[in-house]
């Protein structure tokens, strides 16, 4: 299927973080369906590769970057590539993350915190930092970050993924009334449980676990990665030109049970 050369993002530049697989992948594609060129940014190059595949394949043009997200040279690095490459960047989806191994609060190793709080929103913030300049540059765009389900409630024995997943809609928030009157809009996406590689870890391959974590889904199934990605885009789009700053959960009706 070739990318749409006169869509909504013709000319436009994605910048996506965790793009190696999963939520972050499908969002390449979905980006580089409707015409923008897009930033493969993963932690694995391997993983990386196989989007630029499948992007290519559908006719989209795309860089492929290495980068630990919690790191700040390399995010700077990889957005000077961006620029370097495609000129401009107009969005970015900051979509970097991982989950916790579940334990109680006070069982929670100091370690495992730092992990998950560097990766889950130092890592988002610090994207931001660098990709907004850059968006300013040129006149405005939109920026979405990836919270969670567990961003907008309590989950049992995920103290460390909660407090950061909440950290991420803090953070959206109050970067969203920072940047409304310069033409970039920053909103949040919070998933529930979608059918990715993290989910399979979640569950640790048991059919059994995946079974009990899909039954609190009251739409009955896991969500897909397309799902997602198909938010990330709408609110990028100008179909959502009015909306700032929110926290949009695409969950199965998950948050509000």
């Amino acid at each position: 299927m070739a990318t749409n050369q006169a869509g909504q993002f013709a000319g436009k530049v994605a910048f996506v973080t965790g793009a190696g697989t999963g939520i972050g992948r499908a969002a390449a594609l979905a980006f580089a369906r409707e015409g923008a060129q897009v930033a493969v940014v993963g932690i694995t190059p391997a993983d990386n590769d196989e989007t630029v595949r499948l992007v290519t394949e559908q006719g989209g043009k795309v860089l492929a970057m290495s980068c630990d997200t919690t790191d700040e040279p390399q995010v700077q690095a990889a957005l000077a590539q961006t620029i370097e490459a495609f000129g401009r960047l107009d969005f970015a989806f900051n979509n970097a993350g991982v989950e916790q191994h579940k334990a109680p609060a006070a069982e929670l190793e100091m370690a495992e915190w730092d992990r998950i709080v560097n990766t889950d929103l130092r890592g988002t913030f610090l994207c931001m930092k660098h990709e907004i300049p850059l968006i300013l540059a040129q006149g405005g765009g939109a920026i979405v970050n990836t919270s969670s389900g567990a961003g907008l409630i309590g989950v049992k024995n995920n103290a460390a993924y909660c407090a950061a997943k909440h950290g991420v809609v803090g953070l959206t928030r109050s970067a969203a009334l920072d940047y409304a009157p310069y033409n970039l809009r920053i909103n949040v996406v919070c998933p529930g449980y979608i059918d990715t590689p993290m989910m399979d870890r979640f569950t640790h391959d048991s059919e059994k676990e995946r079974e009990q974590v899909i039954e609190q889904e009251p739409i009955g199934r896991a969500g897909l990665p397309e799902e997602i990605a198909n938010a990330a885009v709408w609110l990028c789009s100008q179909s959502s030109s009015f909306v700032v700053g929110h926290a949009l959960a695409v969950d199965g009706g998950q948050v509000i049970i």
